[in-house]
């Protein structure tokens, strides 16, 4: 008796041990997708321009959608899409920030 005691004490021991080895879970064994340097710097790049002309209001919707269209392409690993669209949406949040200094349009 004392000795199938032992033997699965020894047993439940080994198991315990081979446990501690095995990832925690599946999701940490799984890596995100990832984008190049270069798009990294592209979106990043993006991302301060667009917060610019969005602090001195002159931030065109269609530079938000490009910056929107960059983050959902990097999420996905998609560095060329990111780099497309982020340049894009710093060409325009410069050409909002550049259209402050065209005269008003506004009657006086």
């Amino acid at each position: 008796m004392q000795k199938s005691v032992l033997t699965l004490a020894a047993v439940a021991l080994i198991s315990l041990a081979g446990c501690q080895s095995m990832p925690a879970s599946s999701k940490q064994a799984e890596s995100k997708p990832t984008i190049t340097p270069e798009a990294s710097a592209a979106l990043a790049q993006a991302q301060t321009d667009v917060k610019n002309a969005q602090a001195k209001d002159a931030l065109w919707t269609t530079a938000a959608a490009d910056l929107k269209k960059a983050q959902d392409a990097a999420a996905k690993g998609d560095s060329a899409t990111t780099i497309k669209s982020a340049k894009a949406a710093s060409n325009l949040a410069a050409l909002g920030i550049a259209q402050l200094n065209y005269p008003t349009t506004e009657m006086k």
